[in-house]
């Protein structure tokens, strides 16, 4: 099922009501599910590898400490602002500034960052081993069978 743009994000708290979270595809919802976006998003950076290898370290722990919890809404969060870590960072590294697009809506000319794509590189390698974890994947499944 979709993700749904439709609830009262500012009023539902997800880790009490984990029946209304909705996988979604990819990032959907990585800024709007609280109590997770505060908790997450104040670690997550990407502007140099040091940062970014700090950043996904601790998100990446946040995951594993999600899911000793037995927390699958906070586990697929932690995997989204990984994925997020790495879309982003890959966004920079290919346009500077992160803006794809010129004043006239022309997709603008790559220009390879290093730095960025370090990053990336950093963010992905985390993001793979949340997305492929096995307690996370069966979690995913019987969330997404039981309420989806």
């Amino acid at each position: 099922m979709a993700f749904d743009y439709d609830l009262d994000f500012e009023m539902i708290d997800f880790r009490k009501n984990p029946e209304l979270y909705r996988v979604g595809r990819g990032e959907q919802g990585v800024l709007l599910v609280e109590p997770y976006k505060s908790e997450i998003l104040q670690h997550w950076r990407f502007k140099t590898p040091e940062i970014a290898e700090e950043s996904s370290d601790k998100i990446y722990q946040m995951f594993l400490d999600y899911k000793e919890k037995g927390d699958f809404v906070g586990m697929d969060m932690a995997r989204k602002f990984l994925q997020m870590g790495y879309t982003r960072a890959r966004r920079y590294t290919n346009y500077k500034g992160g803006k794809k697009y010129d004043e006239d809506g022309k997709v603008k000319e790559r220009q390879i960052d290093p730095v960025k794509a370090e990053s990336a590189a950093i963010f992905k390698e985390k993001w793979k081993l949340a997305r492929e974890d096995k307690d996370y994947l069966m979690r995913k499944k019987d969330h997404q069978k039981k309420y989806e």
